[in-house]
């Protein structure tokens, strides 16, 4: 196929993906958060996969589960994205479904309170809750994975970096999918991916940042990573789309961790777009594909 029809083909998957993400925003939060909640349950339950409830100290979560024989020792710990204002473990199944299937191992993801109404620190206090109830089951801290896409990526980098501060143990791995790590938009994609992104623009970032953030310190390491110290922090997998306003972010991230020798490795999937392993690609099932290679890398399976 020639560059030019390769190029209409991405062009006419990219305006799908427009459209698509159009069905589930809408200007009133709550009308997207059950938007996102009815995707999540028509398109993200998958086959031969079991969903159960559970309460985490009174906030809800969801274990994701292969109804088949798996690795019952170790777990992922999965923060959803959803730029700290929507999301739920619900919509979390397109990937937590995928998750348990590639790893074959449990998913554990849970509900941390929303912005605007629970700003800053609410849902890192909540991700500090799950860390703790995964322990209180008998789980080792070396046998746990933590993965996360887009503000799921940033939670999931401030709970390591929070448990790093606490002097506590840590778990073997992260997985950031499309991680946003930045809250200043200082990267340089911002701007030249504009026009390519079908998912995120900066109004709609502007509208996040300061729902989560407020008057906060952009450049705390708890809102914004990518200006965290990260001598010691685990090995660390980012995913990463190339037609994404956030691709400075993961990039950028990834040359900090190497500065402090953290064991990082970054893929760039080209023609790729925000958490573009939530689709049925090929590209997206061969991505899952490395996580769970990844996965089983830093577990030691």
């Amino acid at each position: 196929m020639g560059k030019d029809k390769i190029a209409k083909k991405n062009q006419k998957l990219i305006n799908l993906i427009k459209h698509l993400h159009g069905l589930v925003e809408n200007d009133d939060i709550e009308k997207q958060r059950q938007s996102q909640e009815q995707m999540g349950m028509i398109f993200g339950t998958a086959r031969d996969t079991q969903y159960r409830e559970v309460d985490i100290s009174g906030m809800a979560g969801e274990w994701v589960s292969m109804e088949r024989a798996h690795l019952k020792k170790y777990v992922i710990l999965h923060c959803h994205g959803g730029g700290y204002a929507t999301g739920s473990s619900t919509y979390a199944r397109n990937l937590t479904s995928k998750l348990a299937d590639v790893a074959n191992m449990d998913v554990l993801c849970f509900d941390y309170r929303l912005a605007p109404e629970y700003p800053y620190p609410a849902a890192l206090e909540d991700g500090v809750k799950a860390w703790n109830y995964l322990l209180s089951q008998g789980y080792d801290a070396e046998n746990i994975v933590i993965t996360g896409d887009s503000a799921g990526g940033n939670l999931a980098l401030a709970l390591t970096l929070t448990l790093m501060e606490e002097k506590r143990c840590l778990p073997a791995g992260l997985v950031l999918l499309s991680p946003w790590t930045d809250m200043t938009a200082s990267g340089e994609s911002y701007q030249t991916k504009a026009a390519l992104d079908p998912i995120l623009d900066m109004e709609y970032m502007d509208i996040i940042v300061s729902a989560y953030a407020g008057d906060c310190d952009l450049q705390n390491p708890l809102i914004s990573p990518v200006f965290g110290k990260f001598e010691g922090f685990p090995p660390t997998y980012i995913q990463v789309g190339e037609n994404e306003i956030l691709l400075s972010d993961s990039m950028e991230l990834a040359r900090v961790m190497e500065e402090a020798q953290v064991l990082v490795k970054l893929d760039v999937f080209e023609g790729m777009w925000h958490v573009f392993q939530m689709t049925p690609l090929k590209t997206a099932k061969d991505a899952m594909n490395r996580v769970a290679e990844f996965v089983y890398e830093v577990l030691g399976v």
